[in-house]
């Protein structure tokens, strides 16, 4: 056997060389996306305005309940009218004060190499967080742990169309609650190269993770790069609390995007009519996203929501619905009309396994998403049963079908296209073009080929084992986990964070003592 056989190289960069090249798995993170599909817009230019106006007005006559005394103090000064919690903002205010919002957002990860930007047709994609429960490598569902945590970030590490590590994509309940944030924000950094989110569950919690994020990137290029996002959920209709407004402080102040998400549960807290839903949804954004500029002029933030309908059959949360779709068309177009960077929730499913309906409500709410311009595509990888699970087979799928958006959105390639139309004359009429050179130098690239599909005859599908997405998706994940390679935090600041987090764990009370029988 040649070097060259040995090491799978032909001589010269040769053609079975390319051939192996593509073939090999890769794991390199995709550059942000820079969405080329034209953005679906349900709403004329009117329209636009009687959301903009309607908001405007609950704003200034509705008003909205900031329940923390530091927000009061804060929006006095600004010049709101205040009585008691709730505050009414004036209009003009409201445009001034949103107007000094970037439009764009450059995200800076630990590998400069993975730096994302945010806004305008630039998009990025997030894996969910927030399970409770996970449905494991043996198809499972259970309580995880924080090696359960670890082993998501290793994998939105090697999927390459996702990227972000996000924080706690399932909580680590073999730890205590009021530690959690510490070890969901080490295994972020240390399993992951990428950017990703930061723990918002309380103002203290938010500022040790910008502690964490002083000692990975330093106290002063915090100041002007960000480096982590936070998000910030309303209680719709019309409320914004204490623990949210801390955390939102705790970032802004430290220049830090925030996601301003109201939580929308359509019919039941906000009305019954997507038109209505969005305008309170907006008025309640609105607020927020103006609150991040009193507490600090021109810090980044980032117009938010999570959008679901509700079963008037059970009261239950549902995805993948047409109203979720529309209102996700409606939102773009608002924080357009804003000149604001948003989010949006990708890849939603309310069934209880990795089945049909899954798939189906997943792959609706997947290509509305794609077409409402969204910048930045949170839970788009694992969420199952309304978000309870996250699924290890529905995550690598669902990784793919990001990476399937993603060649979707980049449009059509024509860098080849006078080579390949020169094809045609030299296959003539009843030939084939398996064969010709052209197919054979970009085949691997011409067109996605989907490694978790199925598109075998049945036979040979038969003949090796009859097994089912849920099966194969497993098997890649366990190869996934098998390949990854830690990318390794240099060692001072490793020692650091290691030391941090001690310091932190004996300082806050582990009042919520673990249940050992979780």
């Amino acid at each position: 056997m040649t070097d060259s056989q040995q090491t799978g190289r032909s001589r010269a960069g040769g053609r079975a060389s390319r051939r192996a090249l593509r073939s090999a798995p890769r794991f390199d993170m995709a550059p942000g996306l820079v969405n080329r599909l034209p953005r679906c817009e349900v709403m004329d230019e009117e329209q636009v305005r009687r959301i903009d106006a309607a908001s405007m007005d609950i704003l200034e006559n509705v008003g909205v309940h900031f329940r923390d005394d530091i927000a009061l103090a804060d929006w006095k000064r600004a010049g709101a009218k205040v009585v008691d919690e709730r505050v009414r903002l004036d209009r003009g205010l409201v445009r001034e004060l949103i107007a000094t919002i970037p439009a764009e957002i450059t995200l800076h990860a630990r590998d400069p190499q993975k730096n994302v930007r945010l806004g305008g047709r630039h998009a990025i994609f997030v894996p969910m967080t927030g399970a409770p429960y996970l449905r494991d490598l043996e198809d499972v569902r259970r309580a995880p742990t924080l090696d359960d945590l670890a082993m998501f970030h290793k994998l939105s590490h090697m999927s390459p169309a996702l990227h972000s590590s996000a924080h706690h994509i399932v909580e680590p309940m073999d730890h205590p609650v009021s530690h959690r944030h510490l070890r969901i924000t080490h295994s972020s950094m240390k399993h992951s190269d990428k950017t990703f989110m930061g723990m918002t569950t309380s103002p203290r919690n938010a500022e040790d993770v910008m502690e964490m994020c002083a000692i990975l990137f330093g106290e002063d290029f915090m100041e002007t790069h960000p480096v982590t996002t936070g998000n910030c959920n309303g209680n719709s209709p019309l409320v914004w609390d204490e623990t949210m407004l801390g955390a939102m402080r705790a970032f802004c102040r430290r220049n830090q995007p925030v996601l301003c998400s109201p939580f929308v549960l359509g019919g039941a807290n906000t009305p019954a009519s997507v038109p209505a839903a969005v305008a309170q949804l907006n008025a309640e954004a609105l607020a927020a996203l103006a609150y991040t500029q009193v507490i600090r002029r021109g810090c980044p933030a980032i117009y938010g929501h999570y959008l679901s309908t509700v079963s008037m059959k059970s009261g239950a949360p549902m995805a993948g619905t047409p109203e979720i779709s529309l209102m996700n068309f409606m939102i773009g177009q608002m924080a357009r009309h804003y000149g604001v960077p948003w989010r949006t929730s990708s890849l939603l499913g309310g069934a209880k396994t990795f089945d049909a309906q899954a798939g189906y409500e997943s792959a609706a709410t997947l290509s509305a998403v794609m077409h409402s311009g969204a910048n930045y595509i949170w839970h788009s990888a694992g969420w199952n049963e309304a978000g309870m699970h996250c699924s290890v087979a529905k995550f690598v799928v669902d990784a793919e079908q990001c990476a399937m958006a993603y060649r979707m959105a980049e449009g059509p390639k024509w860098a080849d296209f006078d080579q390949a139309l020169a094809a045609v004359p030299d296959v003539g009429p009843g030939g084939h073009y398996l064969g010709h050179p052209h197919t054979q130098e970009n085949f691997q690239t011409a067109f996605f080929m989907p490694e978790l599909f199925d598109n075998n005859s049945i036979e040979q599908w038969i003949a090796e084992g009859s097994v089912e997405i849920t099966g194969r998706a497993l098997k890649h994940a366990r190869k996934l986990l098998s390949d990854y390679e830690e990318p390794k935090l240099d060692e001072a600041t490793a020692e650091a964070l290691r030391d941090y987090i001690a310091r932190r764990e004996r300082e806050i009370p582990a009042a919520d003592e673990l249940n050992q029988e979780y």
